[in-house]
């Protein structure tokens, strides 16, 4: 769950590098620590876009997996979607029970620009 994902990286920061207690990340994330220790316990539910991605930047964190752990969606992917949703909501569809390696040989295609 999201939750445990923050709390686990953040502890292991934490290991390290003592600006990763919760009442530091949490000063720096912009949110109360009582808020940030009941994320972590999945005791509330995922906070708001900004708030997930404050925290995976501070936890050096993928700001879409965190995103996606929590049952969201970017505002910025939402956007390309709503553009051609029929088309992308065909890609996926089709990419549900692909492998990794042919998700990722056509998203270098798309990248590389290689038709």
């Amino acid at each position: 769950m999201l939750g445990d994902q923050i709390r686990t990286r953040r502890e292991l920061l934490k290991d390290a590098d003592r600006r990763y207690s919760l009442r530091q990340v949490a000063g720096r994330v912009g949110i109360e620590p009582a808020y940030l220790s009941k994320i972590e316990r999945n005791e509330v539910p995922p906070p708001g876009e900004e708030t997930i991605k404050k925290i995976s930047r501070d936890l050096e964190l993928d700001p879409d997996v965190m995103l996606a752990m929590a049952g969201k969606i970017s505002s910025d992917l939402q956007e390309i979607i709503r553009k051609r949703p029929l088309l992308f909501s065909k890609m996926l569809r089709a990419l549900k029970e692909a492998p990794d390696h042919a998700i990722l040989e056509v998203v270098r295609e798309v990248t590389d620009g290689d038709w």
